[in-house]
């Protein structure tokens, strides 16, 4: 019998499971932690995200748990319809309208639409200011009211706020000043902007502008507009106004931004600096355009179209494809327009038509 002066070894050599029990322990806590083999058929990539610690839980879990198995989802836009015939076929429609102010006869109006409101998503944009701050709670609380009493069936409902400036003031008078005009409008382009790329949809057929200054319109404003079939159309936005002349209620022109293009404003335009614009609607800038606001016959067919070079934002239905094909609102000087009617200019120079209504009238707000 061999005896080690260390009695360590003796001890060992006497009862060798006094070792083999702590080694056998470390090799399984080695595997179960620090081991990657696994079985031969585990497929090579897994979209479970591993935990980051032995016995933490990823942050991220919880949305994974409830994803779907096949979450990937795929769409062919080549069986999207966008049809003169709209509702029969149960096109969604999307309203977009940027909004600084909450006037309550805008959304009774909008929920007056006859259109199927399970087809109708609606998106809204709010500049980062006290007037925005103020209109993002009003509708809040109108959305409120009206899930409370069942009548809220709009498809899906997107609220966003800016993250580029806006003008600090919003009044009228303020907001449509010669001056403020390219500045202006350059926050607004990139309001739209965000507001219709956030908002559109695989599934989205008709983007409907509608500015939230828009306080009447005819209960069928979708049917009427998508039976033109056309890629951009605007209906005429007058005002409601009492005439102390007469001493009665009357109506006249609002929206100067729906024309035709003139001799005198491709002049003008081929006289400008590459960065200043075009403002139509204003005596500083006479362009002689012939503006659709001034074709209005009350006693002509509300269906009559009239071809335009440049659209303002009051009512103007888009197919969703122009807007997926790259016509977007340019912030910056297009031809010497920006935002609408640079809009305009730019599904022209994709080839796409824009076109109007001039006695078919939606009603702008009157401050």
């Amino acid at each position: 019998m061999l005896y080690y002066k260390n009695p360590y070894f003796n001890y060992v050599r006497r009862r060798p499971l006094a070792l083999v029990g702590p080694l056998a322990v470390l090799i399984m806590i080695y595997l179960f932690f620090f081991s990657s083999s696994g079985k031969k058929d585990t497929a090579k990539y897994s979209y479970n995200k591993k935990s980051s610690a032995w016995f933490g839980k990823n942050k991220d879990s919880v949305i994974l748990r409830n994803l779907p198995k096949n979450h990937i989802s795929h769409y062919d836009l080549n069986k999207l319809t966008i049809s003169p015939d709209a509702l029969t076929k149960k096109e969604e429609v999307l309203i977009l309208s940027p909004m600084s102010k909450f006037l309550p006869e805008y959304w009774e109006n909008l929920n007056k639409l006859t259109y199927d409101h399970s087809l109708i998503s609606l998106g809204f944009i709010f500049p980062r200011t006290q007037e925005g701050d103020q209109a993002l709670k009003e509708l809040e609380d109108s959305l409120k009211r009206s899930k409370a009493q069942n009548k809220l069936n709009f498809k899906k409902i997107t609220l966003l706020r800016q993250d580029s400036n806006s003008l600090k003031s919003q009044a009228e008078k303020d907001r449509h000043a010669f001056k403020v005009q390219k500045e202006r409008r350059s926050m607004m382009a990139l309001a739209r902007n965000s507001l219709v790329f956030t908002t559109i949809s695989p599934t989205t057929s008709w983007v409907l502008w509608l500015d939230a200054d828009i306080v009447e319109t005819p209960p069928t404003l979708i049917q009427d507009l998508t039976a033109h079939n056309k890629p951009v159309l605007s209906a005429n936005v007058y005002q409601r106004y009492f005439d102390p002349e007469t001493n009665q209620k009357s109506i006249r022109p609002y929206d100067f931004n729906n024309w035709v293009e003139s001799e005198e404003g491709l002049k003008i335009a081929s006289g400008l600096a590459d960065d200043e614009i075009i403002v139509e609607g204003y005596a500083e800038m006479a362009t002689y355009r012939p503006l659709m606001a001034h074709f209005y016959d009350a006693n002509g067919d509300v269906n009559s179209e009239m071809a335009l070079d440049g659209v303002g934002g009051g009512a103007v239905m888009v197919k969703a494809d122009v807007h997926r094909d790259g016509a977007m609102f340019p912030s910056f000087p297009f031809y010497h327009l920006i935002e609408t009617e640079g809009f305009a200019k730019m599904a022209k120079r994709l080839g796409y038509e824009v076109f109007g209504l001039p006695n078919y009238l939606v009603y702008h707000h009157n401050e």
